[in-house]
């Protein structure tokens, strides 16, 4: 790898590190002691976000990269590290390849081992094994020379913008928008596990293997959309769609599972995603963002946990896509917070209380948090057809540095309980 792409590398992982298939109507139970999966082994590392900041990024890129490669080193027959973070090992996806397109891979030593039609999105995804001995990386060169006209994709994985902390004190899915709360809410995270405070109805499906599972980073996400009692939503008791695409699987979070998640909740007319991954640039799933939000689909994501001074994060980048910083409790951006290439709001990341998996309450302190309570004030608005609009009215602070429109949902903040 490039001194220049490890440090480009180096910079979304320490982002991650600071940040943190059949349908189910119902929460799934409690987190078990040892899950595995990229999810879960990131979230046991992340119970330190909670804590003061440490001095540097660069022990953290440290320790993140370390753990990353380690990752890739136990899974050999799954993953691979690429110059942009870690991927499926030996395969790339065409997208929307044209037929002659293909005979020309084909002749150069690409087999096409799946085709699917992303429903919901209208997209075609072709995998491609790469030719032995190949990475990625040089495939994806050698198909961009021989096919211009095609966009090919590494299956990159895509990491949770926070982490929640260890515990800090003690049917079918409801018709979309039903009576007068606000419209159904997506999430795409790991799975929701039962917990009180989630008592509205929830649909889950998995996109990974071992999904829907739970998981402690979707746990505290959902209740911060959706909770009621212990921990109060930005719109309690809302119907929520969980995509799952983590699962307990070690290629959890990638491209083609985001792609999708994205595809599901398109079908089921969900207006409002919130999704607080944060990954690099990648051709799969812009395109999948870009079919979503031409079916009307508002896309809320988290910028990430790497400071300003790193690359952009994905899917906050994409265009259309609203993207969501986070603020302390004294409403100060949260000095770990990433950027994007456009920044539309802020909201409460830090000393506040989620949902965790084991049914009680957990501190949470990352980008990710700030989300979903954007997420759950938009649905608020979405039918009125000036939800954005709508959304700046309520904004808080417009015109103060690195908060883009204003903070929403200043007052949504659950407070810590010390017991």
């Amino acid at each position: 790898m490039s001194s220049k792409r490890w440090r480009r590398w180096t910079a979304f992982a320490a982002a991650a590190l600071l940040a943190g298939a059949g349908a189910r109507a119902q929460l799934l139970p409690p987190l078990p002691a040892d899950v595995g999966g990229v999810l879960n082994d990131v979230e046991r590392t992340l119970g330190r976000t909670t804590e003061p900041v440490r001095a540097t990024a660069r022990e953290l890129a440290r320790d993140r990269v370390t753990r990353l490669r380690g990752l890739v080193r136990a899974n050999p027959e799954r993953l691979e590290m690429t110059d942009d973070g870690p991927a499926l090992r030996g395969e790339v996806i065409a997208i929307d390849p044209a037929p002659a397109a293909l005979d020309g891979l084909r002749a150069a030593g690409f087999a096409a081992v799946g085709e699917e039609r992303i429903e919901g999105l209208d997209i075609r995804a072709v995998t491609l094994r790469v030719p032995r001995g190949w990475s990625v990386d040089r495939a994806l060169s050698r198909l961009r020379r021989i096919a211009p006209e095609t966009e090919f994709a590494a299956n990159h994985l895509h990491l949770p913008s926070g982490g929640a902390a260890v515990a800090a004190g003690g049917g079918a899915a409801a018709a979309q928008g039903a009576g007068d709360g606000p419209a159904a809410i997506g999430i795409v995270d790991g799975g929701v596990a039962a917990h009180p405070a989630l008592r509205g109805p929830v649909r889950q499906r998995g996109f990974a293997r071992g999904a829907p599972r739970a998981s402690a980073h979707g746990t505290a996400v959902a209740s911060l959309v959706a909770g009621q009692g212990a921990v109060r939503g930005a719109a309690p008791g809302t119907p929520l769609f969980v995509a799952d695409v983590y699962g307990d699987d070690p290629a959890g979070g990638n491209a083609a599972a985001i792609a999708r998640a994205l595809g599901w909740l398109a079908q089921a007319r969900v207006p409002v995603v919130a999704i607080s991954l944060v990954g690099p640039s990648n051709p799969l799933v812009a395109r999948a963002v870009a079919q979503a939000r031409r079916r009307g689909m508002f896309i809320v994501a988290a910028v990430g946990n790497d400071g300003r001074a790193a690359p952009p994060a994905y899917p906050a980048s994409y265009p259309g896509v609203i993207a969501v910083t986070g603020v302390d409790g004294r409403g100060r951006v949260l000095i770990e917070a990433g950027r994007a290439l456009h920044l539309d709001y802020a909201a409460p990341a830090a000393d506040m209380a989620a949902a965790a998996a084991n049914g009680r309450l957990a501190a949470v302190r990352g980008t990710s948090y700030a989300a979903p309570l954007v997420a759950g004030r938009l649905a608020h608005h979405v039918r009125g057809g000036r939800a954005i609009a709508a959304l700046d009215a309520e904004a808080e602070g417009r015109g103060r540095r690195g908060v883009g429109r204003g903070i929403v949902c200043g007052g949504c903040r659950t407070p810590l309980r010390r017991d």
